[in-house]
Order: structure tokens, then sequence, then C-alpha cells
């Protein structure tokens, strides 16, 4: 699919999905609307993360193997860490940084067993990179707008964020859709679960929880994604790759200390 659509059509497409199924649940909920103050502070996490992270990590992972990507992706947990003891005054426990540490060292060990030979990397480095920058900084600025406003109405109202800074690619998503109708599907999957339950979830865990150890939680998505390979599609893992699942599991129980 990622040969299908661009980046930013297949980010158009799931955000669009997401923006119809939470603003559906809104009008069943109703929610109360936000003040002034936290809609301005809730649109740039609808830009940083919904929008700019989800263009930038599908188009560095058009030009890097699979395995550096988790690795550098897996940089964004760390970061919110250093970033809500700054700024959110969570300040720096010691098991939550060893956690991460050990648990990152994990995502090391599975983006090593699942490099391709030959890889290159070129700009993709630098575009996940920033990609983590820009999704560690939404969160930072997202723990204490939850304090005020409910999960889902910041989940819907930072998909529209992001759809309405998403359009100007509408015209590419219709061609590329016009060429692969197959490849919708996907995309409502896509907006389905990672966009609008996804967004939802995370939401109401951040509200009660701590960010940096609430992001230590997301080491454990490799080695879900592990499983679910070796469940669903027979790829048995590899030693490597089952020993950085092990190092993954050990670093989030030793970060919820």
């Amino acid at each position: 699919m990622k040969d299908d659509f661009t980046p930013a059509s297949m980010t158009l497409a799931r955000i669009a999905v997401g923006t119809l199924v939470l603003g559906a649940a809104i009008v069943v909920r109703r929610p109360p609307l936000p003040s002034r103050g936290d809609l301005v502070r809730i649109v740039p996490i609808g830009l940083l993360w919904y929008a700019l992270y989800n263009v930038l990590l599908n188009a560095g992972e058009r030009t890097i193997d699979a395995g550096t990507a988790a690795m550098l992706i897996n940089t964004g947990p760390i970061l919110i860490a250093i970033l809500a003891g700054f700024f959110l005054h969570e300040g720096f426990p010691r098991w939550l940084l060893a956690g991460c540490a050990v648990a990152f060292t994990g995502c090391v060990l599975i983006g090593l067993a699942g490099r391709r030979p030959g890889a290159t990397a070129g700009t993709g480095v630098v575009l996940l990179l920033v990609a983590a920058a820009a999704y560690a900084t939404a969160v930072v600025i997202q723990k204490p707008v939850l304090a005020r406003v409910p999960p889902l109405t910041v989940a819907w109202l930072g998909c529209v964020a992001g759809l309405v800074v998403c359009l100007p690619f509408a015209p590419g998503l219709v061609r590329e859709l016009g060429r692969d109708p197959g490849g919708a599907g996907w995309t409502v999957y896509l907006g389905l679960g990672p966009t609008a339950l996804g967004f939802f979830t995370w939401g109401y865990a951040l509200r009660r929880m701590s960010a940096g150890r609430l992001a230590s939680v997301a080491y454990l998505i490799p080695v879900v994604a592990i499983a679910l390979g070796w469940a669903v599609l027979g790829e048995v893992p590899p030693p490597l790759a089952i020993a950085g699942g092990g190092l993954c599991l050990t670093g989030v129980m030793v970060a919820r200390r």
C-alpha cells in the first residue's frame, strides 16, 4: 500500500475517516466545548502529531528499512520523558529513565533483526527523527489540556486541525484512489483503528497517568507487532528479535515501578 499512496495522501485519508468517526461520537455524547485558550493549544497537537508526524513517518518508511525506522521512531518516548521532566514538572525518576533505556535497547535489537541487507537510510533518518520530536512535543502540549478538556473532544478537534492542513493533498488522494480503489479499505481501517480509536484511548490514558510513564508503555508496540506477525502471518521472529522483545517487556515493567 505504501507504494500506491503518497505519504500525504495516506495521512489525509486516515485523518478524514478519523474526523468523521470521532465527530459522530461527539454528536452522540455532546461533551462540553473547550475554552478559546484550550482550543488554541489543541490546534498544534493536530498539526504536529496527527498531520506532520504521520506524513514524515510515511515518507521516512519509504526510504528506510523497517528495522531502522522502528529504532528511530522509538526515540519518541525518551524525548517525552525528558520534555515532561522539564516542562510538566514530572521530574526524572530513575526507574523511568532506566526502564526507557532498557526498552529502547530492546527496540534496537528488534530493529537490527529486521534490517534488510544493503538497505540505506538517506534522508529517512532525518524525517523519522523529526517525526519523533513532533510526536513528543504534541504529547507534552496535550497533557495539561486533558486536565480540562475530555479526551474525545481533544482527539476530534486534533483530527479537524490535521484534516484542514492536509486538505491541499485531496486532489492527489482522489487520483490515487482512482488507480487503486481497493486501497480505500485499508485507509478506512487506518482511520478507524490507529487514528480514531488510537488517539482517543491515548488521551484517555494520558489524562490519568504521567506523560513519561505512559510513553514508556509504547515500547510494548514492537512486542505486539512481533506476536501478531508470528500468530497471524506465520512470521517466526529471529532469536535477536525475541531477545529484544524480552528487553522491551522488562524495560516497561522497570519504568512503571
